[in-house]
Formats: C-alpha cells, sequence, structure tokens
C-alpha cells in the first residue's frame, strides 16, 4: 500500500503485480515476470560506518556491486546491514525493499548500467510484488546519485 500511493503521490504510472511465487531475488523475479535479470532493479542496503546512515544502492539484476565504488561516491566507508538495520532504515524486510517509500530517507545510488534495459522492474515491499518503471522515473523517484557501481 505505501509504495502504491508514494508511486501516485510522484506521478509514477505504474502498478504493483503480485506473484504466487517469490520475487526476492533477481532470478526469481525475472523468471516471475519473463525479463531478463538484467531489466530488475534489485535494492541493496548498506550502512554508512561512520555516520550510520542507511545507503540504497539500486543495481541491475546482473552485477555485482563494488562496495569501494559505492564508499567513494559516498565519501565514507559502508558495511553490509543486517536484517535489522534495513526494517528499521526501511519500513521493509530484505526481498521486499523496494527504491521509496522508506521510513528513514537513503541516500541512493542508481547503478548506470539500467540505463541500457526498458522496462525496469523494482520490488515493491514484499518478496511477492513488483512495479514496472523506466529508468529515468527510478533516478526520479529515488532521487539517486547514478554511478557505476559494478
Amino acid at each position: 500500500m505505501r509504495v502504491r500511493a508514494a508511486l501516485a503521490a510522484g506521478g509514477f504510472a505504474s502498478d504493483v503485480v503480485t506473484f504466487p511465487e517469490s520475487t526476492r531475488t533477481a532470478a526469481e523475479a525475472a523468471a516471475a515476470i519473463g525479463c531478463t535479470v538484467a531489466q530488475i532493479a534489485k535494492s541493496l542496503v548498506f550502512r554508512s560506518r561512520d555516520t550510520v546512515r542507511p545507503v540504497l544502492v539500486l543495481a541491475s539484476g546482473v552485477n555485482r556491486v563494488d562496495e569501494r565504488k559505492v564508499a567513494a561516491a559516498l565519501g565514507e566507508p559502508i558495511a553490509r546491514a543486517d536484517a535489522e538495520f534495513v526494517r528499521v532504515a526501511t519500513g521493509y524486510a530484505i526481498g521486499g525493499v523496494p527504491p521509496l517509500a522508506h521510513a528513514t530517507p537513503s541516500v541512493v545510488f542508481v547503478d548506470a548500467a539500467l540505463a541500457a534495459h526498458d522496462p525496469l522492474w523494482a520490488a515493491a515491499g514484499t518478496p511477492h510484488a513488483v512495479f514496472r518503471t523506466r529508468f529515468a522515473d527510478l533516478v526520479r523517484m529515488t532521487e539517486g546519485r547514478v554511478i557505476a557501481i559494478a
């Protein structure tokens, strides 16, 4: 509901689609949707080590995040966030973290590789829900900074 409301409030024309099968991983989401894994904008939450801020990285489902590149763009080291940090910071469990409508504002980085794909699909708040979007809208809805993260 929060994701639907945030999409509508931002003027983004997208419906949340729920599947009976899991969309928790990029591969599961792509199989359920019928798209390529590269079209999945996976949400990875880190925490900044010095200021303990949530850092959301939206990466293409085929890319592995180079944490050094994210830390350099952030200007401080990052660490992997545990499940409790993710839930408190975003309001969602790992496997369903959407790119918007978080409990706490995050610093957001968007994988430049996602620009090569249209449409994109992102988690919609549960491990069974996704929504369709475009790269420019993903950047706009998150106010994310586009960087090369792979």
